[in-house]
């Protein structure tokens, strides 16, 4: 017959080494979280605080987080040396928008670090990705495959940019309300050769953080900016167009801005992005302002 006493001796030393074990584990990971946190930048942390509420919202909803989210957060987490195209307070601007309006039809020109980041965001919402530079579009799919990107051809550049401003005046096909998009090949702000998914959706949201527009051979913005404002003002549906304009500290950007979106629709201005909210227009209005 076995000693109980001796059976539970042994049981208490078998459980000493499981209980150092966990010690040691619990202070490890204590260590490497603290030093992580030093080494983290203030975007890693908003976006892994901003995924974990997402999540946390979510979990009482049919619809729980996608594959998406959880992409995003070990993306970010995991990141480094990669400098943000947007500051902190622009990103939360973006942030509070599709937080008010998701899911929505996100439009997004220009792809980058914060590509992945504006699709989580948009939780069971449409997010498509529009990119010239097709290096990039490879790049960026190859660590988050589950982005929709369309490669997109521009015919302007940048240093046509004052020429094409004072041109569509003189254009008919440029101007309210005869103006148009898909196959308007007269008025050479038009995006006229887009995939047919973004002239078919009417967009919620719609963010111009590219193409390039830094140097003079570059395509710039100019066409976008124009594109955006005929769509926000052809909506048929309920609601207004929010769009969102980065680098506004360019001439260009500024000038396009103000030209065809309109000071008047200018709702917040943070740091380089601008944001417009736009209603739709009268079939008959002559004019973009």
């Amino acid at each position: 017959m076995i000693d109980r006493s001796i059976m539970r001796n042994r049981i208490i030393v078998s459980e000493k080494p499981l209980f150092i074990t966990i010690l040691i584990a619990v202070i490890i990971t204590g260590g490497l979280t603290i030093s992580s946190l030093r080494t983290t930048n203030p975007t890693s942390i908003l976006c892994t605080f901003i995924n974990s509420q997402s999540q946390s919202q979510t979990q009482t909803l049919p619809n729980h987080p996608t594959t998406t989210h959880f992409s995003a957060i070990m993306y970010y987490a995991t990141a480094r040396g990669v400098a943000a195209q947007q500051t902190l307070p622009e990103i939360q601007t973006i942030f509070h928008l599709l937080q008010t309006l998701a899911p929505c039809n996100l439009l997004v020109f220009g792809i980058g670090h914060e590509s992945l980041m504006w699709s989580a965001f948009n939780t069971r919402g449409t997010t498509l990705f529009l990119e010239d530079d097709i290096k990039s579009v490879q790049k960026i799919l190859a660590n988050a495959p589950t982005l929709r990107v369309h490669h997109t051809a521009y015919e302007t550049r940048l240093s046509d940019a004052d020429s094409l401003l004072a041109a569509y005046k003189t254009t008919a096909k440029c101007l309210p309300p005869q103006v148009y998009l898909k196959g308007n090949t007269e008025c050479k702000l038009a995006l006229s050769k887009l995939p047919e998914e973004v002239y078919r959706r009417e967009w919620d949201v719609i963010m111009i953080d590219g193409p390039r527009g830094y140097y003079e051979e570059a395509p710039g913005r100019m066409a976008v900016i124009f594109t955006a404002a005929v769509m926000a003002r052809r909506r048929e549906g309920a609601g207004d167009t929010h769009v969102l304009v980065h680098d506004v500290n360019r001439k260009v950007e500024q000038e396009y801005a103000e030209e065809f979106l309109c000071r008047s629709n200018l709702v917040k201005a943070e740091n380089r992005l601008w944001h417009f909210k736009i209603p739709p227009a009268a079939k008959d209005s002559p004019t973009f302002c």
